[in-house]
C-alpha cells in the first residue's frame, strides 16, 4: 500500500541510493507470504527482518540476528515499512544516505502467520537458515523482542560460554618425534580469548578481565564473523617498523585509561589480533577435537583483515622454524602436538615453548634508589616469585627502562608503599623500599643462579593479565 511507504520514501534520495522506490505494483499471494533477512553493515551491524504483509514489508532491525535457541531472546526494533521489491534488494547504499553501508541477503523464504496483532506477531519460517516458529512481541513503543518458540533445530546446540580459560604451554626443547607436531611463532604480546556473538566482539585477558575497550581497532573482527557465534584463542600483538612483535610498543596500549588517547593510538599505533585456535563455533565446543582439526576449522573461517590474522602453522621441521625465528630476532616458537585436545587453564605438555630468549614473569615487592641521574628515585626493581604461597626474593632489575617508564613506575609504586618486607626467607638489600606485591613484570634474563636469583635481568614491561599469586618459579 503506497501510503504505508511514506516514511520510507521521506528518508531516501532515490537519485543517489540504489534502493527500490516502491513505485512498482505488487500483488501478494496471501497463501505464500515471503520473508527476507538482510545482513546490514551500516554504522552499527544488524540484521533486518522483513515480512510480506498488506502489500509492503513489515520490518524490524535485529542487532544480534535471529536467535537459534529459545533460551535466548534478541532485541528487535520496529522500523518503517519497506516496498515488496526489497525482498530481493542487495547492494551498497552510498555514504551520506540513510542506512549507508553494505546490504546482503542472509536468508529468504516463505512464512505462515499464526497471529498478527499490534503487540504480537507469531509466524513459522520456512527458509534456508531460519526455520521454525517464532514470536515477535512489543516491549514499548518501538522496541520488540524476538523469541524462538520451537526447540533448537540442532538439538545438541549449546549457548555461547561466558568464559574459557586459555590453555598453557610448558617450556622445553624441540620434540624428538618432530612429525607429530606443528610449529607456530611465539608472539611477544598478551593472550586474549575472543568471544563473538551477533557480530560483536568481546576480548578477555588471561585472568578473565574484559579488555575490549583498550583495542577498538579489533572490533571489526566481530563483523568479519557476522552470522557466527565463536570463541577464538589468540594474542594481541604490536609490531615494530620491521614487522616484528614488540612488547615494549604494546606497553603503550595496555595501561591507558583515557578513551580519547585510546582512540587516537588505535589509529596511529594499531595492534593486531593473532588468531591461532578455534575453541567453540555455532553452538558446539571444539575443545575435545585434536589440534589439527581445530586448525582446519579455523582456516575455513578465512580470518584475515586489517587488524587480525591467522598465522601459518607448519607440521614438522621445527629446527628450521626455530632457526628462522632466531634469525629474525623473535622470542621463539610454540610446538603443538597434532592430536592434542584443548585443555583450558592447564599446562599438559602437549604445547611446548621453545625459546631463543629467556623470559619470565616476576612480582615486584620493592625498589631501590638509583645513583647519578637516578639519585633519589627508582633505580632498580626488587622482584620475586611465589612458592608454596610465599613470595621469594629473586633479585633486582636495574636495566631496560626509559625515562617515561621510570616516571610511570614511580607513580604506580608510591601508593603501594609498606613498612615491612613482603618477602619470606632470604631478604633483599636493607635499603629496599618495600611495596605491596600487586604488580607483575616481564623480564629477559641470562640464567638463574643456584640461589634462585636472576642473572642479568632486563625489564620488558608490566603485565596486568596475570595475578601475582600465579607467578611461580620458571627456570626457562
Amino acid at each position: 500500500m503506497a501510503e504505508n511507504l511514506d516514511s520510507y520514501r521521506r528518508k531516501r534520495d532515490f537519485s543517489a541510493s540504489p534502493e527500490p522506490s516502491g513505485d512498482a505494483e505488487s500483488a501478494a499471494d496471501e497463501r505464500t507470504l515471503r520473508f527476507v533477512v538482510q545482513e546490514h553493515h551500516a554504522r552499527s551491524l544488524h540484521w533486518d527482518l522483513r515480512l510480506e504483509r498488506d502489500g509492503v514489508l513489515a520490518s524490524w532491525a535485529v542487532p544480534k540476528g535471529i536467535p537459534p535457541d529459545p533460551r535466548k531472546n534478541h532485541l528487535a526494533v520496529r522500523t518503517e515499512d519497506h516496498p515488496i521489491e526489497y525482498l530481493e534488494f542487495h547492494g551498497d547504499i552510498p555514504a551520506g544516505q540513510y542506512g549507508a553501508g553494505s546490504m546482503r541477503i542472509w536468508d529468504s523464504g516463505t512464512y505462515e502467520t499464526h497471529k498478527w496483532r499490534d503487540k504480537e506477531v507469531m509466524v513459522t519460517f520456512h527458509g534456508e537458515r531460519v526455520r521454525g516458529r517464532y514470536v515477535l512481541f512489543r516491549t514499548d513503543e518501538k522496541n520488540w523482542m524476538i523469541h524462538r518458540m520451537d526447540p533448537p533445530e540442532d538439538p545438541d546446540r549449546e549457548p555461547l560460554p561466558d568464559k574459557i580459560e586459555p590453555m598453557l604451554a610448558k617450556t622445553g626443547p624441540l620434540p624428538r618425534d618432530d612429525h607429530r607436531w606443528a610449529y607456530e611463532i611465539k608472539w611477544d604480546g598478551v593472550r586474549a580469548i575472543a568471544y563473538v556473538d551477533g557480530g560483536r566482539l568481546r576480548l578477555a585477558s588471561r585472568n578473565g578481565r574484559d579488555v575490549t575497550s583498550r583495542y577498538p581497532e579489533l572490533r571489526e573482527l566481530g563483523r568479519a564473523l557476522a552470522g557466527h557465534e565463536a570463541v577464538l584463542d589468540g594474542e594481541v600483538v604490536a609490531f615494530d617498523a620491521e614487522g616484528r612483535p614488540s612488547f615494549q610498543r604494546l606497553q603503550g596500549r595496555m595501561h591507558l585509561t583515557s578513551d580519547h588517547v585510546v582512540r587516537r593510538l588505535a589509529q596511529s599505533e594499531p595492534v593486531a589480533y593473532v588468531v591461532f585456535d578455534l575453541l567453540w563455533l555455532d553452538g558446539h565446543s571444539l575443545l575435545a577435537l585434536p589440534y589439527s582439526e581445530r586448525r582446519e576449522r579455523l582456516l575455513a573461517l578465512g580470518l584475515s583483515g586489517p587488524t587480525w590474522q591467522t598465522p601459518a602453522s607448519h607440521v614438522g621441521d621445527g629446527a628450521a622454524m626455530l632457526e628462522a625465528s632466531r634469525a629474525r630476532g623473535l622470542e621463539g616458537i610454540i610446538a603443538k602436538r597434532l592430536d592434542s585436545p584443548y585443555t583450558p587453564g592447564r599446562r599438559p605438555g602437549t604445547w611446548v615453548k621453545v625459546k631463543n630468549v629467556r623470559a619470565t614473569e616476576v612480582v615486584i615487592g620493592g625498589w631501590l634508589e638509583g645513583e647519578g641521574r637516578r639519585s633519589g628515585r627508582l633505580g632498580a626493581l626488587v622482584v620475586g616469585y611465589y612458592e608454596d604461597g610465599a613470595l621469594r626474593y629473586a633479585g633486582r632489575v636495574g636495566t631496560g627502562f626509559d625515562e617515561a617508564e621510570l616516571n610511570r613506575l614511580g607513580g604506580l609504586l608510591a601508593p603501594l608503599a609498606r613498612a615491612d618486607s613482603p618477602f619470606e626467607g632470604r631478604q633483599p638489600p636493607r635499603e629496599t623500599h618495600f611495596v605491596e606485591p600487586e604488580l607483575v613484570a616481564t623480564v629477559n634474563y641470562g640464567e638463574w643462579t643456584q640461589a634462585r636469583t636472576l642473572r642479568h635481568p632486563v625489564y620488558k614491561g608490566l603485565r596486568d593479565d596475570l595475578a601475582p599469586e600465579n607467578v611461580g618459579f620458571d627456570d626457562s
